[in-house]
């Protein structure tokens, strides 16, 4: 395999579950055999993508003393600016060469569902740059519907109801959208080819959705162990399988490593994931078509919340404390 699958899915957004035929098998057959896979022909504009990676950039070129008004160690909820060095993905590997930007539902302090899980649940921290909330706000509704389509015909694929997994996302889902700028390494410091700007990792939830600007970078681990590189393309989307997608089928669909290579001197890369994560209290079991005698039930049962908690503990030091 020399590149990921690209597919179309136009089809998705007509009321004909006749014309999703054949995207859902692209779509299944991408899942089950590397994990990734891009998308073209979502409802979200070129002029919108490049409007996001303007305000991404416009919010990490801040001073630091503003992004540290909403530092994530700050939140209970993990949310606001995560500085550089805050996340290390790869246990083996140094900390990650990066800044990040996280947001997932606005949830007032005294909601019921705050007080049940406040380490999930909760306010944003936005700063103050102007039209900033307003428009990520805007962007994790359109990319949240695009999640929801591919997650219908998942279920359909794996011969579920439409709604198998969709209706854990109504109301309270964990979801979040993340910015995420990779700064220049300073000229003075030697790059070492085998270090990671983020370290090699699988994503905890059900499936991620990512732009990236055209830098590239990206790679990801085949069946054989090799890593392939993710070019760039323009007006895509990069889909990968979770870790609780891989729980909820047996290992049917994948749930992929992948790293990001360091950039050449002098570089910045700019990308912008939405981490799609049912409620905290989702019950992630094995799906039963999936358990035959070739493959027996390799995971025990565990809510969404506790995964995604236990996975927090493990990459923030912040969290450790």
């Amino acid at each position: 395999m020399s590149s990921i699958p690209v597919i179309d899915i136009t089809p998705l957004y007509s009321s004909d579950r006749n014309d999703w035929q054949e995207t859902i098998q692209q779509i299944d057959h991408a899942c089950r055999h590397i994990g990734f896979f891009a998308i073209q022909g979502f409802a979200i504009t070129p002029t919108q993508m490049h409007t996001m990676f303007q305000l991404s950039k416009a919010f990490f070129a801040q001073t630091t003393e503003n992004k540290q008004q909403i530092d994530i160690s700050k939140s209970n909820n993990h949310r606001g600016w995560g500085s550089q060095g805050a996340e290390q993905l790869d246990p083996n590997s140094p900390s990650d060469w990066k800044e990040t930007f996280d947001m997932a539902l606005d949830i007032h302090p005294e909601h019921p569902i705050v007080t049940q899980c406040p380490e999930l649940y909760g306010p944003n921290q936005y700063g103050e740059l102007k039209g900033f909330q307003q428009t990520v706000n805007q962007h994790y509704g359109l990319l949240l519907d695009i999640a929801k389509r591919l997650l219908r015909v998942m279920a359909l694929a794996l011969h579920l109801e439409e709604d198998h997994f969709t209706r854990y996302f109504e109301g309270e889902h964990i979801s979040v959208f993340r910015m995420i700028h990779y700064p220049p390494r300073p000229t003075n410091q030697p790059v070492d080819n085998n270090s990671m700007a983020a370290g090699a990792h699988t994503d905890y939830g059900c499936i991620t959705l990512l732009a990236q600007d055209n830098i590239g970078g990206l790679q990801v681990q085949t069946k054989e162990g090799e890593w392939l590189d993710v070019a760039p393309l323009e007006n895509t989307l990069i889909v990968n399988i979770g870790d609780l997608m891989q729980r909820w089928t047996n290992d049917h669909y994948r749930s992929t490593a992948h790293r990001v290579r360091n950039l050449k001197p002098g570089t910045h890369r700019y990308s912008m994931p939405f981490f799609v994560e049912p409620r905290f209290d989702t019950p992630v079991e094995t799906i039963a078509s999936c358990i035959t005698e070739d493959t027996p039930q390799q995971y025990d049962s565990v809510t969404s919340g506790d995964w995604i908690l236990s996975r927090f503990a493990a990459t923030y030091e912040y969290r450790q404390e």
